[in-house]
């Protein structure tokens, strides 16, 4: 039986990516340094909302995994910013990466990884809360934006 990959996975599949790419196949040197330094906040942020993000479902004790069903809605602290706080905490990992790195190509493999994860897991994870949760899930959506 094949699992399916989780989404921290696909994350670090991506970093691959992107130094390959960047190695490789760099493109224009869109941010020089020391510029590029400025990559650190969203590096940061990104690893700070994935951490805060995760303690939640410990604190709930309730599952991370998408293919899981949860035995709680998550809507305080940093899903209060965001639905999926630890999608958007892989894109800015993500970003920040590309940022120091400074040329143009990380950037083309941190927007097909956004793309990949909304289409094809947190389309999927929304429909498996709003036919556990309901009502809740619809007023909470109606408050919280998806990304941010």
């Amino acid at each position: 039986m094949i699992k399916k990959m989780l989404p921290p996975a696909y994350s670090l599949i991506a970093i691959l990516l992107i130094l390959v790419l960047h190695f490789s196949y760099p493109g224009a040197e869109i941010i020089p340094a020391p510029w590029n330094l400025f990559g650190l906040v969203p590096l940061g942020f990104g690893i700070w909302i994935n951490l805060a993000a995760d303690q939640a479902f410990r604190r709930v004790q309730t599952t991370a995994k998408p293919s899981e069903e949860p035995s709680t809605l998550l809507t305080g602290g940093v899903y209060g910013i965001s639905r999926h706080p630890m999608y958007l905490g892989f894109v800015a990992t993500l970003m920040g990466i590309a940022i120091l790195l400074g040329t143009l190509t990380p950037y083309l493999i941190t927007i097909a990884f956004a793309i990949l994860m909304d289409v094809t897991v947190i389309r999927a994870e929304e429909q498996n809360l709003e036919d556990k949760f309901g009502e809740d899930w619809w007023e909470y959506k109606r408050s919280v934006r998806r990304w941010i």
